[in-house]
């Protein structure tokens, strides 16, 4: 079975082509992904209009690509993955809609991704793919989570933030510090120059007792520090990023080692963009490697939003005996509505 995936949740427009036959893992066969971000940047953050805009003309070329680099023809496809949700909903919509379309025009079946379902079971791509089950640290730009995964669609919740995600407090503090956009990545960098210890920062929520999140804290007191410097925060910029990144990483790594401990399993997934820092990684395998514990990574390439993890996703649902909406049911037949909020503890598999 041939699988197209279409991923439109945000600022990046992905289409990939897997095959799904067999027992085995999904095979990824070709994919294609466009990044907004030089688009955003004048705004300083994702504007959603312009967002839905560029996915609309990115989304075919792109499946043009994935198939010529494939080496098949749309008429080979025999399922249509999209993003249901979360996500914005414009953006949402365009995928759902040009994936819909397709497959009516096809006369093939769709199915509706949950986007971090995608993220969770993209490791199974990599190099070193895991086994169930596992702890799943989800860290993407809007989400942070700690999940027990017993199987596919088998999630339980075990921590969330209640207020910024991790990814939020890199890009946020970022913004305070003068960065560009996307600040993650820019404060990650420019962390790599200075003194992780230069600078006492909280760890909110870190001796909690449970395994929630919260780092609108820390947010704030990197704005009271950066207050405090005033004029000489040009000179101290480094220092603050790096003891910045160091607070985040600090209370990932304690809370998913807090989870292994707690459920008693002896294997870890990290995914989402946040999942890419090179910090991160680093305290990751070392903490882990301690605890004896294994742990995994997508590829760096598949850490971002990505229509592989989509396809793969449906894959993975459709062998797990997951229906997909066909032609064949009336009352169905290539309707679709969006998610913007959607807990991936609510998933199962519908047979």
């Amino acid at each position: 079975m041939l699988i197209l995936g279409i991923e439109s949740s945000c600022d990046e427009t992905g289409v990939a082509l897997v095959d799904a036959s067999g027992p085995g893992t999904p095979a990824l066969l070709g994919h294609a992904l466009h990044s907004q971000i030089e688009m955003h940047q004048a705004y300083g953050g994702v504007v959603p209009e312009l967002a839905s805009r560029d996915h609309i003309r990115r989304v075919l070329p792109l499946m043009a690509t994935t198939l010529a680099q494939a080496g098949r023809s749309l008429q080979d496809v025999d399922l249509v993955a999209y993003t249901r949700g979360p996500g914005l909903a414009g953006a949402l919509l365009v995928g759902a809609g040009v994936a819909c379309a397709i497959a009516a025009a096809l006369g093939k079946p769709t199915l509706g991704v949950h986007h971090l379902e995608g993220h969770l079971l993209s490791p199974f791509l990599s190099a070193d793919p895991p086994t169930f089950p596992f702890v799943a640290l989800l860290v993407s730009g809007g989400h942070t989570q700690l999940m027990r995964v017993d199987g596919v669609g088998r999630y339980e919740l075990l921590g969330e933030t209640i207020d910024d995600a991790a990814g939020e407090a890199f890009d946020k503090s970022a913004k305070l510090l003068g960065l560009g956009y996307p600040g993650g990545p820019a404060l990650a960098r420019l962390a790599e120059q200075g003194d992780s210890q230069a600078f006492k920062l909280p760890r909110p929520l870190l001796h909690s007792g449970d395994l929630d999140f919260s780092f609108a804290g820390l947010k704030t007191a990197v704005l009271t520090q950066a207050r405090k410097l005033g004029d000489d925060l040009a000179g101290r910029r480094a220092d603050l990023a790096a003891a910045t990144q160091a607070a985040i990483v600090e209370v990932l790594v304690k809370k998913s080692l807090a989870a292994l401990s707690q459920t008693g399993l002896r294997r870890l997934v990290v995914a989402g963009g946040v999942g890419a820092n090179a910090e991160l990684r680093l305290r990751l395998n070392q903490a882990c490697e301690r605890a004896g514990v294994r742990v995994h990574y997508p590829e760096l390439h598949l850490c971002t939003d990505n229509g592989a993890m989509i396809a793969l996703a449906a894959g993975l649902r459709v062998q797990a005996g997951d229906r997909a909406q066909t032609a064949a049911d009336p009352a169905r037949a290539y309707r679709f509505d969006v998610k913007p909020r959607w807990p991936l503890a609510d998933l199962a598999i519908n047979p």
